[in-house]
C-alpha cells in the first residue's frame, strides 16, 4: 500500500467522526502562522491549535516569499486576521545548501535553470530577521504591527522569540 493510500485510508476514519463542517473559513484567532514544511513540525500540536483557529502557511525554510505575502494579503484583507507569527527552526537543511549548488544540479538533470530562488541561508536567527522585514515593510498588509518571529528548536520543542 503507498503512503497516499495510507492517507485516504485515515481520511475516510477522520470523515467519519468529522463535526467542523461549520466552521467559518475566516480562523477565530485572527493569526496567521507562517512556518517551514519540515515534517518534524507539527504546528497544530507546538502551537495548541484546532481546526478553525489560524491560517498555517508552509515552504521551504518558512521563508516570506511573494507567494507568502499573496497569502498573507488575503488572509489579513479579506479574512480578518491581524498578527502574524514567523516560526522557523534548528536543524534546517536550508542552511547547509548553496543555492548555486542545488540550481546547477537541477540544470544538469532537467536542461532547466529554476527560475526562483531556493532561498538557502547560513544564519537562521538573521533570516528570520530578514522574513520579518519582509512583512513590516510590505505595503500591501495592512496589519503588521503584531509580526513576531520565533525559532523552533527541533531537539526540545521550545520555541525562542527573535527580535
Amino acid at each position: 500500500m503507498s503512503t497516499i493510500d495510507r492517507l485516504l485510508e485515515h481520511n475516510a476514519s477522520y470523515a467519519t467522526g468529522f463535526a467542523q463542517g461549520r466552521l467559518a473559513s475566516a480562523p477565530a484567532g485572527r493569526v496567521a502562522v507562517v512556518s517551514c514544511m519540515d515534517a518534524r513540525l507539527r504546528i497544530d500540536a507546538m502551537l495548541g491549535l484546532s481546526e478553525g483557529d489560524a491560517h498555517v502557511i508552509r515552504n521551504a525554510g518558512g521563508i516570506v516569499t511573494d507567494d507568502v505575502i499573496r497569502s498573507l494579503t488575503l488572509s489579513q484583507r479579506l479574512l480578518g486576521t491581524r498578527e502574524v507569527m514567523l516560526i522557523q527552526h534548528t536543524d534546517c537543511g536550508l542552511t547547509d545548501l548553496e543555492d548555486a549548488e542545488v540550481a546547477d544540479t537541477i540544470e544538469r538533470d532537467t536542461g532547466v535553470r529554476p527560475p526562483f530562488a531556493l532561498g538557502a541561508f547560513p544564519d537562521l536567527e538573521a533570516n528570520l530577521r530578514l522574513s520579518i522585514g519582509r512583512v513590516t515593510a510590505s505595503p500591501f498588509l495592512p496589519h503588521r504591527d503584531a509580526v513576531r518571529g520565533f525559532v523552533y528548536e527541533v531537539g526540545t520543542g521550545r520555541l525562542r522569540e527573535v527580535s
